[in-house]
C-alpha cells in the first residue's frame, strides 16, 4: 500500500540507441536526456590500436566500454530510459541485456562507415525488437540521399529511415518520437 502523499508510481520505457563505433550514440545521449547523461567514455590507448578501426573517424579520442544512459520525463505518468550501447563489436555481449524489455531501438548509421550498421541492425531484426535507422548528419552535412542508404543498408520499407543532426536535441527527439509512432502502429495493427 502506497502511503499518503506519495505520487503515482511512473510507468517507464526503455530505448536502446545502438550503432557503429563513432556513429555519435553517446552525443544524441546526451542531446536529449534531461539530465547530465551517464558515459562510460574512456580514452583510447595505445591498446586499442589494430583492434579498433579508425578508418573515417580519425579524430576519436575516447569510446564508450559499458553504455551511456539518459533520462525523459514525458509527465508525471512517464518517463522514458535510454541506454547507449558501445559500438565496437567486442562489447556486443552486453547487448542482450541491455534490449531486455526495451520498447524499441534507433540504429545510429554514419554514411561514413555504413557497414557498422549492418550488426545492429540484424541483431533487432533477429530478435524482433522494433527499431528506427537515424542517418546521422555530422557537421549539419547531408552527404547521401535516404533512399540510396535504405538500399544500401537493405531495409524493409516498413524500417523508417530519418536524417539526424545528434547533436540536436529537437532532431533527436524526432527520432525517437517516430520510433514511438511505429511502435504504435505494430501495436494496432496486431505485429
Amino acid at each position: 500500500m502506497a502511503s499518503e502523499g506519495a505520487g503515482p508510481v511512473p510507468d517507464t520505457l526503455k530505448i536502446l540507441v545502438a550503432g557503429g563505433f563513432g556513429a555519435g550514440k553517446t552525443t544524441l545521449v546526451s542531446a536529449v536526456s534531461e539530465v547530465e547523461s551517464l558515459h562510460t567514455e574512456e580514452v583510447m590507448t595505445s591498446e586499442s590500436v589494430g583492434v579498433d578501426d579508425l578508418a573515417g573517424v580519425e579524430g576519436k579520442t575516447t569510446t564508450t566500454v559499458a553504455l551511456d544512459f539518459g533520462r525523459i520525463t514525458l509527465d508525471e505518468s512517464t518517463v522514458v530510459y535510454l541506454f547507449g550501447t558501445p559500438g565496437q563489436k567486442r562489447f556486443s555481449f552486453m547487448w542482450e541485456e541491455l534490449a531486455e524489455g526495451a520498447l524499441g531501438a534507433v540504429v545510429l548509421a554514419d554514411t561514413r562507415r555504413l557497414s557498422d550498421s549492418f550488426g545492429a541492425i540484424d541483431f533487432f531484426e533477429s530478435r524482433g525488437v522494433p527499431f528506427v535507422v537515424a542517418v546521422n548528419c555530422f557537421d549539419g552535412q547531408r552527404t547521401h540521399r535516404g533512399d540510396d542508404v535504405r538500399v544500401a543498408l537493405d531495409l524493409e520499407d516498413q524500417v523508417p529511415l530519418l536524417l539526424c543532426d545528434a547533436r540536436s536535441r529537437e532532431s533527436a527527439k524526432e527520432v525517437l518520437v517516430e520510433l514511438v509512432a511505429l511502435v504504435l502502429r505494430m501495436e494496432l495493427s496486431g505485429v
